[in-house]
């Protein structure tokens, strides 16, 4: 679910100006997991754009105050939301801790880095949902150490029936501050692409694991 309709109508145009998001319905993009797709998502651009990296940062911590309440901690899901997380912590005024894909092999074997207690009410700060899977590994890291999850607040998702589901068996809230369904809306309109290439960008993300195979 979108904090808000401008907001996601807003963040959508700065992904495509700074192309975070490009789109390329002709010539299909290969993810890590073998899927074709005809957009790639790359939110770490933001951070090397001052404004733009302001405005996400400002619009989070806003929007996370409003629908989350103000919460303990701030935690980033690694790599992509450390430094956005870092931004919006920063911002309220919070500590911040960040996630890890999997326990360090060596030290104190952490997963969790940062200081972090017990019942502490956390709010998960993420660039990107596809499947979210990931995203809620990260989760689960958290709570194993005894997190409270408020919720988690990502800048973009594709909208995936599988990740709401997902989200859902998880009992994990998530908004993001625009989706797959703004972005093509107003890239039609910016002229980013025509309507025909709108509805093959549709077609993908109704089944995107099957989507472009012969």
């Amino acid at each position: 679910m979108i904090f808000n309709k401008d907001t996601a109508e807003k963040t959508a145009e700065l992904l495509l100006q700074i192309n975070a998001i490009k789109l390329n319905p002709e010539n299909p993009f290969t993810w890590a997991s073998g899927w074709k797709s005809p957009i790639y998502c790359d939110n770490r651009l933001i951070l090397s754009f001052p404004s733009i990296r302001n405005y996400v940062r400002d619009e989070f911590a806003k929007n996370i105050e409003k629908q989350f309440g103000k919460p303990d901690v701030i935690a980033g899901v690694a790599t992509g939301a450390i430094g956005v997380g870092i931004l919006v912590a920063e911002s309220l005024g919070l500590p911040f801790v960040y996630v890890r894909p999997e326990p360090k092999k060596h030290g104190r074997q952490n997963q969790v880095e940062g200081f972090l207690q017990k019942g502490q009410n956390v709010v998960v700060v993420e660039d990107l949902i596809s499947t979210g899977k990931s995203s809620l590994m990260a989760v689960e890291a958290l709570r194993s150490e005894g997190a409270n999850i408020k919720g988690m607040a990502a800048v973009f998702t594709y909208g995936f029936g599988v990740a709401e589901e997902n989200f859902k068996e998880a009992n994990v809230d998530l908004f993001t501050l625009s989706n797959y369904e703004n972005l093509l809306d107003l890239a039609v309109q910016k002229q980013y692409i025509t309507e025909d290439q709108q509805s093959t960008l549709q077609e993908w993300s109704v089944s995107p694991s099957t989507w472009g195979q012969e």
